[in-house]
């Protein structure tokens, strides 16, 4: 089953206990996945180990390399379990949230995971359980119980999350398990750390600081994904998206949180903002929820992820659908031509992306020189030998239907590139020598395909090669 050709926007998939056969996980990358999502919130350190290996093998056979982002699972802000399992609240119940409980829960209350919970809350405030499904309202706080009112009743079941309306809970960004996890990622070199509820730069600055420390060993750095997915987040969203790699639009807890009706203009926003600042953005939560169950998504999962598409995210990603649904495949073929087609609409507006900007900086000047020459020309590809990424990056950010391979000899730089829109990383090693590495370039990309003899195509590169940050030249060649 091949791709959809020239698709620009990537595919995050979860991997889960539906998705973990050798062979389909292999289908799956022909079909489309470019990063596979490990979800720390489920297993244990070797299981994680375990599927990053699989991963590995299975991108290889596939003869695509594809980035490993580690999904941290941040603060347990949950209920705990019940005797039952469950239990079904009622409209108009009384219910006790209660930190200092030890045994299983029942109808009248539960015990607490999250055992700060009565100091983050007070009366009259709206609580949201199990993705917004169940709605209490806090009647009082009395030492380490919470009474509530059940206002919108259901099946409660053990370990459901909690939210509270309009964001306050001080749960930190990073729990003494995500280290632990972040040292077990960079064990098997994550290409990509996803840190959930993160509430301002300075966690995203600490979750970094972990990760080098971790990754010391094997000289690796990965690239940090900041999920936005708490009402704090937003007002601070600017100094969040510099201080990260990339930010994930995850839909699901900021839904509960600010309201399901306010998530669209700011998926938007979050786009725009991301691009703007060279930075990395993932569209994730709910995309094709039915393909869980259903071979074919609904007529409004196929716009949805259209227009993130349209909007210009990096990547849209599944959870559940390939990680523990019946279609995980099938999903992901869906979701590649959805994407696909959406491309067709998109407008290039280059000129007008350019108009009043200015450039510090050598390397991104010749960056945008390339994508803007190469549209004007008509240009087959656009190529950037890359030691760090960073010229695919800014290429990147800007739409047009070329695309741009980006040849590096360093493994980690190929695999981080992945998750980059419109971006097809290569591995190739580089001569020291200019001219002999600009005609390895075009053997390198006539041998696959790219170009044949006769095509335009643009090609940036550095002096002396090998240099991270060096880019300075750009070259017009036509394939010999």
């Amino acid at each position: 089953m091949s791709p959809p050709a020239h698709r620009a926007t990537k595919i995050v998939a979860t991997l889960g206990p539906a998705s973990s056969d050798p062979d389909l996980l292999e289908q799956m990358i022909r079909a489309g996945v470019n990063v596979v999502r490990l979800n720390f919130s489920h297993g244990k350190a070797q299981d994680h180990i375990d599927r990053a290996a699989l991963v590995r093998s299975a991108s290889q056979r596939a003869g695509r390399e594809v980035a490993i982002m580690a999904d941290l699972q941040g603060p347990k802000i949950r209920v705990g379990k019940f005797a039952e399992g469950k239990v079904q609240l009622e409209t108009g119940m009384k219910f006790v949230l209660d930190a200092s409980r030890t045994e299983l829960g029942d109808l009248q209350g539960v015990g607490l995971d999250y055992k700060e919970l009565p100091r983050d809350v007070k009366s009259g405030d709206t609580l949201l359980l199990n993705d917004g499904l169940i709605v209490m309202t806090v009647d009082a706080v009395r030492g380490e119980q919470v009474h509530t009112t059940v206002k919108v009743g259901g099946v409660l079941s053990n370990n459901k999350g909690i939210n509270k309306q309009g964001g306050g809970l001080t749960a930190p960004a990073l729990t003494a398990k995500d280290m632990e996890d972040i040292r077990t990622a960079m064990s098997f070199q994550a290409d990509y750390v996803a840190v959930s509820f993160p509430q301002n730069a300075s966690d995203m600055e600490m979750a970094r600081q972990l990760c080098n420390v971790a990754g010391a060993e094997w000289r690796h750095k990965p690239g940090l994904i900041a999920k936005i997915e708490r009402a704090e987040a937003i007002p601070n969203l600017e100094s969040i998206c510099r201080a990260s790699d990339g930010i994930m639009v995850a839909r699901g807890d900021l839904a509960i949180e600010v309201g399901n009706a306010a998530v669209p203009a700011l998926q938007k926003r979050m786009i725009k903002m991301a691009r703007d600042l060279d930075k990395l953005v993932i569209t994730a939560t709910h995309m094709m929820e039915s393909m869980i169950n259903n071979p074919v998504p609904t007529r409004a999962e196929v716009s949805d992820v259209a227009n993130a598409v349209l909007d210009g995210t990096d990547a849209v990603m599944t959870s559940a659908e390939t990680a523990a649904g019946r279609y995980p495949l099938e999903t992901i073929v869906e979701m590649a031509n959805i994407c696909a087609e959406a491309e067709k609409a998109e407008d290039v507006k280059l000129d007008a992306d350019f108009t009043g900007m200015t450039f510090a900086r050598i390397d991104q000047s010749i960056a945008m020189g390339a994508i803007f020459t190469a549209y004007h020309l008509g240009c087959k590809a656009i190529v950037a030998l890359t030691d760090s990424g960073s010229t695919p990056l800014w290429m990147s950010r800007h739409r047009i239907h070329i695309p741009i391979y980006a040849l590096t000899p360093k493994l980690a730089t190929q695999r981080r590139m992945a998750l980059y829109r419109n971006v097809r990383p290569l591995l190739m090693d580089q001569s020291v020598e200019r001219d002999t590495a600009l005609l390895d370039a075009e053997a390198h990309l006539k041998s696959r395909g790219i170009v044949a003899q006769g095509d335009i195509y643009a090609i940036t590169c550095g002096e002396p090669m090998g240099a991270p940050g060096g880019t300075n030249m750009l070259k017009i060649c036509r394939a010999g």
